[in-house]
């Protein structure tokens, strides 16, 4: 590096220790000197400020004292500006609840929840080559993860159990490792209920031997239902650190397939070579019309395990593994109508693939709806994303799908939703359904999903600024010899209707970007939106670099000036990489 580089690259480092004082936005200056006197912020005007311009109803002079006395520059009688920017981007200002804490009402059937669900727990890479093992299965856990998919197998010699992705070159791990590390990690970071979903490919003594792994590694922690058809599902709140096992009815036992059956699918998921380093754009709903997708539910993914029928009185069962199903699956004998069919004396297990849910969707969006508010539904990916790609989660939610079953151990925008959506509630995997996807209205109609609404609210949206950069990557990671261009883009996932992305301008050679932009966003579900915010550099001969992003929940969103910090593809939080934003609702 010359001396001029180096001179350039130290400059930039100065400049940080200017940010409080010199790079404050014109509108934090304005605001500071609004609620301050002679230079100073005191104890009752923070605490108006607080109340007027952070929306915080509650905020008390104890509160107001407290974020004094935690921000290191300020006076003794209150908050110089370099204090009160230094409080506006600190830690202790997030754009959702500084003390996370479940919030929802929890005492509902568990039908009345989205749950955050993964799909083939095991594998940590791609579907058809990847190791299996019980890591990924403890990083979801740690991360919240409520529903873990386990794929059963006979072992090599017969004689015992493994997990593995069946007729793939998949490497097996025991099946009892995984329900060792399950029991101890289950409630790490969640106390509500852990499902196991399990494919079982077992002869019925290996079903009877998986019996007696389940309930020697969780005892009484073990959820067995009392009756043998349940009426209605049991709430997360009386399911507290429990473990539940959801699965078909034992069914007839058959030979695995040679690998060449699958191996003729293992290029049609492939990433293209010009896919996007940080991951695809979400994919839109699909808008195709009925006349496009004959809805039928066995013309594809024949050979798919979630799609087998239930009530073969010829089948073998292994009696103490079928009193192990706390949720039943199956898909009962006859075409759509009969898969959505409404029981009023018993609940049960409903699993659909990606596609299979959008062509469904197309004629039968209503029924989905209603079948989902005393049922389960799962959503699994499509078999050909062979490279543990996703879908977008929209789909399901909208339609009151439950589990909407993610490739955890991907990466892409489609994952950065179903972590954004999982942050409400306090994180603790159980989001409740908003109202409308839970009950008909006077005219006992439900939800149509296909139907446009009025705007409900608009989201403001100010993008002041960023920082961190400097600090969490290499200062030659955007640009060898200059500072970076930064852009950031703005917007909503949510239905149809809502979806849009925007951008900022493009600031050049600064490792502070300060765009002082603005954003509104109609919002006609604002329920199901989440915010996306995404950086990025540009770079006018490659491809953009990417900088950070996050997906916060709309519902959650705290009013007001929030510093909000930034992640890396795979989910991981920077330690300084975080924006200064302002959120409000019309």
């Amino acid at each position: 590096m010359t001396s001029k580089q180096t001179y350039r690259v130290c400059f930039c480092f100065r400049r940080r220790f200017k940010l409080t004082v010199s790079e404050a936005p014109e509108e934090i200056k304005t605001l500071f000197e609004q609620y301050s006197e002679n230079g100073i912020m005191s104890v009752d005007q923070l605490r108006r400020f607080l109340i007027e311009v952070q929306k915080e109803d509650k905020a008390s002079r104890e509160d107001a004292q407290s974020i004094i006395n935690s921000v290191k520059h300020f006076h003794r009688n209150g908050l110089n500006l370099e204090g009160f920017f230094k409080y506006l981007f600190g830690e202790d200002n997030p754009p959702l609840s500084p003390s996370p804490a479940v919030h929802h009402d929890m005492a509902a059937p568990l039908s009345h929840y989205f749950i955050y669900t993964g799909h083939n727990s095991y594998l940590t890479g791609n579907q058809l080559s990847s190791d299996c093992s019980d890591v990924p299965i403890i990083n979801a856990l740690k991360k919240g993860v409520r529903v873990i998919e386990l794929d059963i197998w006979p072992n090599a010699t017969k004689d015992n159990v493994d997990v593995l992705h069946g007729r793939t070159l998949t490497t097996p791990v025991e099946l009892i490792k995984c329900l060792k590390s399950i029991k101890e990690y289950a409630f790490v970071e969640s106390e509500y209920p852990v499902v196991i979903t399990l494919e079982d490919h077992l002869t019925p003594d290996l079903q009877a031997k998986v019996a007696q792994m389940v309930t020697q590694t969780f005892g009484d922690i073990l959820f067995s239902p009392r009756s043998e058809c349940l009426k209605e599902f049991p709430s997360p709140e009386s399911l507290k650190r429990r473990i539940i096992i959801s699965t078909k009815p034992p069914k007839e036992y058959l030979e695995g397939k040679e690998l060449k059956d699958k191996e003729s699918t293992s290029l049609k998921g492939k990433a293209s070579d010009d896919e996007e380093a940080w991951g695809k754009e979400v994919p839109d709903l699909k808008v195709s019309s009925v006349a496009e997708n004959k809805v039928d539910l066995d013309e594809e993914d024949k050979n798919d395990d979630e799609d087998f029928e239930d009530g073969d009185k010829t089948q073998p069962v292994a009696p103490e593994y079928k009193h192990l199903i706390g949720i039943p699956a199956g898909k009962p004998k006859g075409g759509l109508e009969d898969c959505l069919r409404v029981d009023p004396d018993k609940v049960r297990r409903l699993s659909l693939s990606e596609q299979k849910l959008e062509k469904a969707a197309l004629t039968h969006g209503k029924q989905i709806v209603r079948f989902t508010q005393r049922n389960l539904l799962r959503v699994y990916p499509k078999g050909i994303r062979v490279d543990s790609s996703n879908y977008n989660p929209m789909i399901g939610w909208m339609h009151g799908a439950q589990m909407v079953a993610f490739n955890m151990q991907g990466h892409g925008r489609s994952l950065w939703l179903m972590h954004g959506m999982f942050k409400a509630n306090g994180g603790c995997g159980y989001v409740k359904k908003p109202d409308f996807l839970l009950k008909a209205d006077s005219n006992g109609e439900v939800f149509d999903p296909r139907v446009s609404l009025p705007v409900k609210k608009t989201l403001k949206v100010t993008v002041y600024m960023g920082e961190g950069w400097y600090f969490d990557f290499k200062h030659t990671h955007f640009d060898a010899y200059s500072p970076p261009d930064f852009y950031a883009r703005v917007g909503i996932a949510g239905v149809p209707a809502d979806c849009v992305m925007k951008k900022t301008k493009i600031l050049e050679d600064n490792w502070i970007p300060a765009w002082n932009d603005d954003f509104e966003f109609p919002l006609t579900i604002p329920e199901l939106a989440l915010l996306r915010i995404e950086v990025h550099e540009y770079d006018m001969s490659e491809k953009d670099d990417f900088g950070g992003q996050t997906c916060l929940p709309v519902s959650e969103l705290r009013r007001g000036i929030r510093a909000v910090p930034l992640y890396s593809r795979t989910g991981e939080k920077y330690k300084s990489v975080k924006l200064l934003v302002h959120f409000d609702f019309v």
